[in-house]
């Protein structure tokens, strides 16, 4: 009990560091992805990932990069508290003995069970989020749906079958939750061992740990991009007109309309977001789990 409060208050303080570091890059590639195709001769209302960065603060102010973030920040506690929480009881399960050490296969088997609780309660935090990123994107002049997150939670919850709603996009972020993570702790392990010269990684000075935090987070990104786009292209799916049937169906929707670029719409914003916001996430929750003792 000791061991899993300690996740979940560095895992806290992590995932809070990280959101602060890292939601304007996730707005940004989330009004990338978000944009419909435009029609032969047409120029796309965001021709990259500066154009978009431009014309968010030109027409909302710096304010406009932190759209969508009440979400994520009304529930990143409890996120990041089960992520970590998550992977530190699933280390203790692999673990052949107290306090011993795990190989990067081991640490990716626990980083893949974390994910699985995490994309359960992240899916609506995360269909809030794109909703609340995502307008405007069709057209320049487009007025607002949502006035914030509690209204797109009760539209949701009224209009879009209520509970069941707020899931919708539950299979595409488990695939990507399951495998990015773990990718990303067994990337991030891997990285330390190499630091450190051997498996005890205890000393590693935070330069190291904020370098294979940082490396871990593209890796997690690198891993898994499509299904972010395929994610996000359901969750803002019209409701009683949809698009698209499902994950496949979105994915070979994006993949014949756009190409293998649609599929990495947003990558650049994404990975430029990942290095910073991971570095500062892990960098957070290994100190603040150190200082507990």
């Amino acid at each position: 009990m000791a061991d899993m409060a300690k996740d979940l208050t560095a895992g806290t303080v992590g995932g809070v560091t990280q959101l602060f570091v890292g939601h304007p890059f996730d707005t940004i590639k989330v009004k990338l992805q978000s944009q419909p195709s435009p029609t032969p001769g047409q120029r796309p209302k965001y021709s990259s990932a500066m154009d978009a960065l431009k014309q968010t603060v030109a027409a909302e102010g710096p304010r406009g990069l932190y759209k969508g973030m009440g979400a994520p920040l009304a529930t990143v506690a409890v996120l990041n508290a089960v992520l970590f929480t998550a992977r530190g009881q699933m280390e203790a399960l692999l673990r052949s003995e107290p306090g011993a050490p795990l190989t990067v296969n081991q640490q990716m088997v626990a980083g893949a069970g974390a994910g699985v609780a995490l994309a359960v309660l992240a899916t609506p935090a995360e269909l809030i989020k794109c909703r609340l990123q995502a307008q405007g994107s069709s057209a320049v002049t487009a007025a607002p749906k949502y006035s914030g997150p509690m209204d797109v939670a009760k539209h949701v919850l009224r209009s879009e079958g209520g509970v069941r709603g707020l899931f919708k996009g539950l299979v595409p972020t488990m695939t990507r939750e399951v495998p990015g993570n773990a990718t990303m702790f067994g990337v991030y392990e891997a990285l330390k061992q190499y630091f450190a010269g051997g498996v005890d990684t205890s000393g590693l000075d935070r330069g190291s740990l904020m370098l294979a935090g940082g490396l871990a987070g593209g890796s997690y990104w690198i891993s898994v991009y499509p299904l972010d786009v395929v994610k996000s292209v359901i969750q803002i799916d019209d409701y009683k007109n949809p698009k698209y049937s499902g994950l496949v169906d979105a994915f070979k929707q994006t993949l014949k309309a756009e190409g293998v670029a649609g599929l990495y719409k947003g990558f650049g914003p994404a990975m430029a977001r990942s290095m910073p916001a991971n570095a500062a996430c892990f960098l957070a929750f290994e100190i603040t789990k150190t200082s507990l003792g």
